[in-house]
């Protein structure tokens, strides 16, 4: 099959949604379904669990639903020396990133003459990292939420997981698991896996937070706990938007956009390009690698419903249309990226130039690559050590102090219709009459 390039001025309204609003879409489709998975999970426990389990195992018990840590060390001691060494690496270039991250503990500033007000840093207690299986493995997502856990000072850190056959989990996750340092490893996924972390089962502890990416099903179930627990935010399916020039290499941009399809049927990839006879080699050349490319099912369905590729009249209105759409991944390929970068206001992970493929920041240069997708970068960041910190704060006040205030304190806390606000105030002056 073959895609044919478009020019961003004559796409129709309906398509142009389309385009923007891709997997959210179908997540809002199984919007009820999921709502009555979760309900299962909080009413009945492991029970619900079991049920859906069976899938994998039929004669499952709640045994199977731990990791034990024969089966983890037996992964990291037979797993290929290679694959352990790129773990390693990965993990090391992501500690070093996120540590660069972490912000001072306290700080306070002198507001007046006897008020200080500071803020203080805390980690969050318990956290709960979903990692995706199923279609693929994805030991890089291990890493890449547990490390700034640990970074942050979290103190108790679960996976879930779904497993395979036999109730079986991937080696390399368990191994990622092991040299991350998390505490514990379930073998539970889906929307069953964020509800029994939302909610706690007999087997399972309730965290208060959820990190990780998943599916339609995996995010309408965060979405659908949220506030019940904190979530990083709503991340669905991959995607991927390729800002290009004429410079750009077609074979290696085709690559890139493939590369993004094959994460799950609902991942998108768009390419928004300054040069129509880019546009055109593009789609020659991506139908050429489609033909023998591994997880070609995948990658030809979410060709079909999300993916494009665009022709801009220029940079400038290239970059408007990501800013709208708002990407997972933005890869600007251009003679000078840096010179367009000041440009891009809506992305989770920005990749500048020919040799900042996606995949080096899925799994070893040290960002994250836990993003927003569906266009939350408009408003969420991706996962950083932020996201597992609480940041209370805190006032000291001496007795002149809070007499500077006393006055706006008590007009204020009146013109609300809180005469005790005002009290507590007035209380300790009592003795001036």
């Amino acid at each position: 099959m073959k895609i044919t390039p478009k020019r961003i001025e004559n796409l129709g309204s309906d398509e142009r949604t389309t385009i923007m609003k891709r997997s959210t879409l179908d997540i809002s489709s199984v919007f009820e379904h999921v709502r009555g998975i979760v309900n299962d999970v909080r009413g009945l426990g492991d029970k619900a669990l079991l049920e859906a389990s069976t899938e994998f195992k039929q004669d499952v018990t709640t045994a199977d639903f731990v990791a034990p840590l024969q089966e983890i060390e037996e992964a990291y001691a037979k797993l290929d020396p290679s694959l352990l060494h790129s773990l390693r690496r990965a993990a090391a270039n992501i500690k070093k990133f996120h540590q660069a991250q972490l912000e001072r503990s306290m700080w306070s500033v002198e507001i007046s003459s006897g008020v200080l007000a500071g803020r203080i840093t805390r980690p969050i207690e318990r956290v709960g990292c979903y990692i995706p299986g199923g279609r693929a493995a994805y030991p890089s997502t291990v890493l890449m939420t547990v490390i700034p856990a640990r970074v942050a000072g979290v103190n108790e850190i679960f996976i879930t997981t779904p497993p395979g056959k036999d109730m079986k989990i991937n080696p390399a996750t368990l191994a990622a698991a092991k040299i991350a340092g998390c505490n514990s490893v379930f073998k539970v996924g889906g929307p069953w896996g964020i509800a029994a972390l939302a909610y706690g089962t007999e087997t399972i502890p309730q965290v208060d937070k959820i990190v990780g990416p998943g599916n339609k099903y995996v995010t309408a179930a965060k979405m659908i706990v949220y506030g019940q627990v904190d979530i990083d935010s709503p991340a669905g399916p991959s995607e991927v938007l390729i800002l290009a020039d004429r410079s750009a290499n077609p074979a290696w941009v085709a690559l890139d956009f493939i590369s993004q399809l094959e994460h799950d049927p609902d991942s998108a990839a768009v390419v928004v390009t300054t040069s129509p006879e880019l546009a055109e080699s593009l789609c020659t050349t991506i139908a050429g690698e489609l033909e023998s490319a591994p997880r070609k099912d995948i990658i030809e369905s979410s060709l079909n419903k999300h993916s494009f590729v665009l022709i801009a009249e220029n940079m400038e209105k290239a970059i408007d249309f990501a800013n709208e759409y708002a990407p997972e991944h933005l890869e600007l390929i251009a003679e000078d990226p840096f010179s367009w970068l000041s440009g891009i206001r809506n992305a989770g992970s920005i990749f500048l130039g020919p040799y900042a493929p996606v995949p080096v920041g899925d799994y070893a240069s040290g960002t994250n690559h836990v993003l927003p997708t569906s266009q939350y970068a408009r408003m969420f960041s991706g996962l950083s050590v932020d996201d597992f910190l609480k940041k209370p704060t805190f006032q000291y006040l001496t007795r002149q102090g809070l007499f500077s205030l006393k006055d706006a304190v008590i007009n204020m806390a009146e013109a609300e219709g809180l005469p005790n606000h005002a009290r507590a105030v007035k209380a300790r002056f009592a003795d001036q009459g």
